[in-house]
């Protein structure tokens, strides 16, 4: 009897759920950081996290410094994931994250800083979903997306 494997891109594309979790936790200690910090340095940090949801939406969730970390640092400390997921709806994630950011970033730079914060809280709001309770607005916005376009 011949067994096929599965595809490669099948395989070698899906990530660890607690990836995206993990990478969560340390946007929201980012964007708390950014909410206490005075401008121009709540700026400056608003501009960090800009740049690091583009790595997440430009190469890939798994191409983060923040995967990094948790490949190399954190993830061989836990056992096996259950199961690994689709990299899309947190990738997907990350252009909402960037979306939120660059508003501030902007509001920011105009000398909107209520604007700023409140758009960095409503990112914070969603990281902290994410972080604590592995629910993920983002994804569940791709998934809506994906089952209203394809629901012909």
């Amino acid at each position: 009897m011949t067994t096929t494997a599965p595809a490669p891109t099948q395989v070698g594309t899906r990530i660890d759920p607690r990836g995206p979790q993990f990478t969560a936790g340390v946007t929201a200690v980012v964007l708390i950081g950014v909410l206490l910090l005075p401008n121009p340095w709540a700026g400056v940090l608003t501009g960090i996290q800009a740049v690091l949801f583009a790595i997440g939406v430009t190469r890939g969730v798994q191409h983060t410094p923040h995967a990094w970390v948790f490949r190399t640092v954190v993830r061989p400390r836990l056992a096996s994931p259950e199961e690994l997921e689709d990299p899309a709806p947190p990738r997907f994630a990350q252009g909402v994250g960037l979306a939120f950011t660059l508003v501030a970033l902007l509001a920011y730079a105009g000398g909107a800083t209520l604007f700023a914060q409140v758009a960095i809280g409503l990112a914070l709001v969603a990281a902290l979903l994410n972080a604590v309770f592995r629910l993920c607005l983002g994804c569940e916005l791709y998934l809506l997306f994906k089952r209203l376009t394809t629901a012909h």
